[in-house]
């Protein structure tokens, strides 16, 4: 045990190092989105049409965007919602890549 120890130690510690490196990033990468995204539940009469002016002040997107994004990341067809439904909606414009606006303009 001892020779195997001096002839690979340095590679031993490293490879932990690596393991726990990796550990690290992996629980402080997950944390800044959530500051992007809020969770609402939908009430009677709402639309996505309505949250989108309820929320327009927390993100600088037009309606037409907003709405393509919800859609898009939510999963909903057309423009009926469910009392009890949540919704994930974006509360900062940063979060939208090109890809995933090219891909909601073509709904």
């Amino acid at each position: 045990m001892k020779k195997m120890w001096k002839k690979y130690s340095y590679a031993i510690i490293l490879v932990g190092l690596s393991c726990l490196s990796a550990l690290v990033l992996s629980i402080t990468m997950d944390s800044p989105d959530e500051n992007n995204y809020i969770k609402v539940t939908v009430s009677q009469g709402d639309s996505i049409w309505k949250i989108a002016d309820q929320y327009k002040e927390e993100n600088n997107m037009s309606k037409d965007r907003f709405v393509s994004w919800v859609k898009l990341h939510n999963e909903v067809n057309g423009d009926k919602l469910v009392p009890g439904q949540e919704l994930v909606i974006p509360v900062k414009e940063e979060i939208l890549s090109t890809g995933e606006l090219a891909s909601a303009a073509g709904e």
